[in-house]
């Protein structure tokens, strides 16, 4: 599992299409209705066992939550499960807001 800047991340969503990485939000609902990357698929952490068949596991992740520690949980789960190309969004959704999105509501 790698770590991943917001920056980073930005770049890396506006490359081409096909090598664009999904982006798995794991905070709750409450949370993701008051901000979230746009494109992002939302499953809350706890939820994750349960709804693994949503998720490629062969296309690459980078899993977001507020501040970054329960997307490393949630990506090194995943790992153990097969997911071998996860990132952890450093900072996650509060960090993209800051340096990435300005105009995002942060709390």
């Amino acid at each position: 599992m790698q770590q991943l800047d917001p920056v980073a991340l930005r770049h890396w969503l506006d490359g081409p299409p096909n090598s664009r990485p999904g982006v798995l939000d794991v905070r709750e609902p409450w949370e993701v209705e008051r901000c979230a990357i746009e494109g992002s698929v939302a499953i809350p952490m706890a939820e994750i066992p349960s709804r693994i068949g949503d998720l490629d596991p062969g296309r690459p992740w980078v899993v977001v939550c507020h501040h970054g520690m329960r997307s490393l949980q949630a990506a090194l789960f995943l790992e153990r499960q097969g997911f071998d190309r996860m990132h952890n969004l450093l900072g996650g959704i509060d960090a993209w807001a800051v340096q990435v999105d300005p105009a995002m509501p942060r709390y």
